[in-house]
């Protein structure tokens, strides 16, 4: 047989035929750790299989990865499945993969935890982004299947502990293909409400695969954007899911989430009842030690008077008065007998001199006696007054004046009718 020449295309077509009508390679499973992943922008995946002796590159074009529950990573344990072909223009052959699923955990598992360090890396499940659930809701929104018994068993309870609060329906697919887009339009539906206090998310027990609805992307992130609070209720107790980590409240069962949302009626009258009692209580005291106070500041205001301050100085000008009227009592007391003692003396002393010079005495009246005006005019003599005056010249009238002459026994109202004047 002689050697036939190919070109390079030829060649590498020809190889590529001979992969593609190959029964095994058509259909093989390789299991192998992935290495220098990446996810281009167009949703297509290129990566490398390899083992300790071998590697093999890898693709999985959108329409495949698109349906993938977890995100492959460098160093993870894959099995790939797929078909084996030549990529022509670089003269190689890769794997084409349709499928694959992480070696020694389930895809859906490893999806989840996956998703859930990624939200808790972005702070979804953060304390601090949690909203308040309302005390007394208006009306509570339910996202659930219309048949299932979750919205029975949330009516049933919510009646029996608030009689007609009021409950509005969002009948969504919460199982199978679709379901996580019908849970998002109804909190978003409910969104779009200005009636709607609370929202109840939720659906009966199951398998992962039943509850994965409540683990997608999507309805974490609208449960997150949701304005309105979200209880998350979804399976049983020891069930958990993406939405029950990022919801405001999480509830172990659909009947526990009716129990959150709405309170007991006699819960609350109780409280209303010990509250008022408390308030009566607190109100009383507050008036009583109040009163208290006042009194307390009546005290310091009567202490603090000005009239009580003008009581105190009266008072103490008062025995200032008395002080000193004692003083100059005692200081009167003490001169009047001093006084006493020197009238006393004096009075001693004129006695003395009185007895003593008694003929003095005598004598000396004797001699005024003699000397005396009223005794010359007993004699004989008289004298004359004008207007008062003693007149002692006739330069000091006039004829004509009128003049008084006082004698021993009277006086006598002349006219002058001539002035003589005697040379002595």
């Amino acid at each position: 047989m002689d050697n036939l020449i190919f070109s390079v295309s030829q060649l590498t077509r020809y190889i590529k035929e001979v992969f593609d009508f190959d029964e095994v390679l058509n259909d093989v499973i390789v299991k192998g750790e992935v290495s220098n992943f990446k996810l281009h922008s167009s949703g297509h995946m290129y990566f490398t299989l390899k083992d300790n002796e071998a590697k093999i590159k890898c693709v999985m074009f959108k329409g495949y990865s698109s349906r993938l529950k977890f995100m492959p990573e460098d160093g993870m344990n894959i099995i790939a499945y797929g078909s084996v072909t030549v990529y022509e223009r670089d003269g190689q052959y890769q794997l084409y993969c349709s499928k694959l699923e992480p070696d020694g955990y389930g895809s859906l598992y490893l999806a989840f935890e996956q998703l859930k360090e990624k939200l808790l890396k972005e702070g979804l499940f953060d304390e601090k982004y949690k909203k308040k659930l309302p005390v007394f809701p208006r009306k509570i929104g339910v996202v659930t299947s219309s048949t299932g018994a979750v919205i029975r068993d949330i009516i049933n309870v919510s009646s029996k502990r608030f009689c007609g609060i009021s409950i509005l329906l969002y009948p969504a697919k919460v199982q199978g293909d679709g379901a996580a887009e019908s849970i998002v339009e109804g909190i978003r539906y409910f969104n779009t409400r200005d009636d709607i206090d609370v929202i109840i998310i939720g659906r009966g027990g199951g398998s992962i695969e039943e509850l994965w609805a409540f683990n997608e992307e999507i309805v974490a992130r609208a449960i997150f954007e949701s304005r309105i609070p979200v209880i998350s209720a979804v399976g049983h107790e020891t069930d958990y899911t993406i939405a029950d980590f990022v919801a405001d409240v999480r509830a172990s069962t659909p009947s526990h989430a009716a129990e959150i949302a709405v309170p007991r009626f006699d819960e609350l009258k109780f409280k209303i009842n010990s509250y008022q009692e408390a308030l009566y209580r607190s109100l009383k005291n507050k008036i009583k030690g109040n009163q208290m106070f006042i009194e307390t500041l009546n005290q310091k205001l009567l202490s603090y008077s000005p009239n009580n301050w003008i009581v105190q100085n009266v008072q103490y000008i008062d025995n200032l008065h008395n002080k000193l009227i004692h003083i100059v009592t005692r200081k009167i007391d003490e001169q009047k007998r001093k006084l006493d003692l020197e009238k006393t003396k004096i009075s001693n002393i004129g006695k003395n001199i009185l007895s003593k010079r008694k003929g003095d005495f005598s004598a000396l009246v004797g001699k005024l006696d003699a000397l005396s005006p009223l005794k010359i005019l007993t004699r004989g003599y008289a004298f004359v007054q004008k207007d008062d005056n003693i007149v002692k010249s006739i330069n000091e009238v006039e004829i004509g004046d009128k003049i008084v002459l006082h004698l021993n026994d009277g006086k006598l109202n002349c006219d002058v009718l001539e002035k003589m004047e005697v040379n002595l």
